[in-house]
């Protein structure tokens, strides 16, 4: 723990004990077990001190040099720099900085550019897309028609000809490409060309990936979607936030979409939370930082692979890996269940083409924390001694905690 940390943490023991416990204990949570959730990481020292900032007063409802509220011209700069810096590290001609999350940028999307009854073509839930592309639980599918696309039974990878057909067959107004649970690059070139032939918008949900396209580590989706929604955490680093990027000719429409249509007033500590995050970005450390988190989720899927979980699309391209432990004996209820009794934190996906839920894994936080290749074969190597039962969770736990011992999150 940082001398800045220790005192932070003392203020809060004295003013509200029981809530500074709380944080303690999720510190120390965070620094003794793996973090192998594909939506997480660790943010810098200076984006959280970003997010702890006296920004965090501020009410700015509107944009920069438009507030609703005075005294606004210091958190107008705040903003302006991230939106600068989120254009200059995508190369995009547009950003909006103000979404709370990524489910609020995709909502935003939506509003800018569909009415209430259109039809959108994306990603099926069950195939790996998100709660915002169709799920009847969620905004999108109680206010859209939704037609979903999947992935091939063999492969698993997008099923293009099932793509195009379907397009073809419903004119959507608008196509999603992106999901929470794909490991493979996706081929926005291809989407682009489906979406022109029927005269459809083409919405990059690019939430997961949107790290590793700052890094140089992954292709980029901004030269072919009419609209970038994505995130400000997961591989990017930042703090937990969405975003939009687009066009000067959509510009307008995505900036009312978001206010005053589905927010109201932009939280200025986080956007200038982004900011920093962005500027890290940029930097070549951060690149190189994201050739990392590829090449371990590599050697992570390729471990697993060797310990006879079925990894699907036999691989990654990504952060993100998911597979199926039932080769083991083991759903993935079960198989989460026993990983988090031995610390090791991931999340369930679903499995296309059967009623069944397997393994998403990531290797953002775990590459932040300086974990290399030989760590990546060491952990798929104990997850199958977890799943096969070949050690209890005491000793298994004990063993989590040496790995992590050695690699802190925040050292010092």
């Amino acid at each position: 723990m940082t001398v800045s940390h220790a005192l932070e943490a003392d203020l809060l023991r004295r003013q509200d004990p029981e809530l500074a416990e709380i944080l303690l204990a999720e510190r120390m949570r965070q620094a003794t077990t793996l973090q192998l959730s594909a939506a997480e990481n660790f943010s810098s020292p200076a984006v959280l001190a970003a997010l702890g900032s006296p920004l965090a007063n501020k009410y700015a409802e509107g944009y920069p040099g438009a507030r609703h509220h005075g005294g606004c011209e210091i958190v107008d700069m705040a903003e302006r720099i991230a939106v600068d810096r989120a254009k200059a590290l995508f190369g995009a001609e547009h950003a909006n900085v103000q979404s709370h999350s990524g489910s609020s940028a995709v909502l935003a999307a939506y509003a800018a550019l569909l009415r209430p009854g259109d039809t959108v073509l994306a990603l099926g839930l069950s195939h790996g897309g998100h709660l915002t592309h169709g799920s009847p639980a969620n905004f999108s599918g109680r206010w859209f028609d939704f037609v979903p696309y999947g992935v091939d039974a063999e492969t698993g990878l997008v099923d293009r000809e099932q793509v195009r057909t379907l397009a073809r067959t419903h004119r959507p107004k608008a196509i999603v490409c992106g999901s929470i649970a794909y490991p493979r690059h996706l081929e926005y070139a291809f989407f682009r060309e489906v979406a022109d032939e029927v005269g459809a918008f083409l919405v990059a949900d690019a939430a997961h990936p949107i790290g590793l396209v700052a890094g140089g580590a992954a292709p980029s989706p901004v030269p072919y979607a009419d609209v970038v929604c994505a995130t400000t955490h997961k591989v990017l680093r930042g703090p937990r936030g969405g975003m939009l990027l687009c066009g000067a000719d959509l510009a307008e429409r995505v900036d009312r979409a978001v206010f005053p249509f589905t927010q109201g007033g932009a939280q200025m500590h986080t956007i200038a939370a982004k900011a920093v995050a962005f500027g890290e970005a940029a930097t070549p450390a951060f690149s190189a930082y994201a050739h990392r988190v590829v090449a371990n989720a590599r050697v992570l899927a390729a471990g697993l692979a060797a310990q006879g979980l079925a990894v699907t699309t036999g691989g990654t391209d990504t952060h993100l890996v998911t597979a199926d432990p039932a080769p083991l004996g083991v759903d993935g209820r079960t198989a989460r269940g026993l990983l988090a009794g031995a610390g090791i934190v991931l999340e369930c996906c679903a499995l296309p083409h059967a009623d069944l839920r397997g393994l998403r894994l990531g290797t953002a936080a775990v590459t932040t924390q300086g974990m290399g290749e030989e760590q990546m074969t060491a952990v798929a190597t104990l997850m199958a001694r977890v799943l096969r039962r070949e050690t209890d969770a005491q000793r298994a736990r004990d063993d989590v905690r040496d790995l992590v011992a050695a690699f802190p999150p925040y050292p010092g």
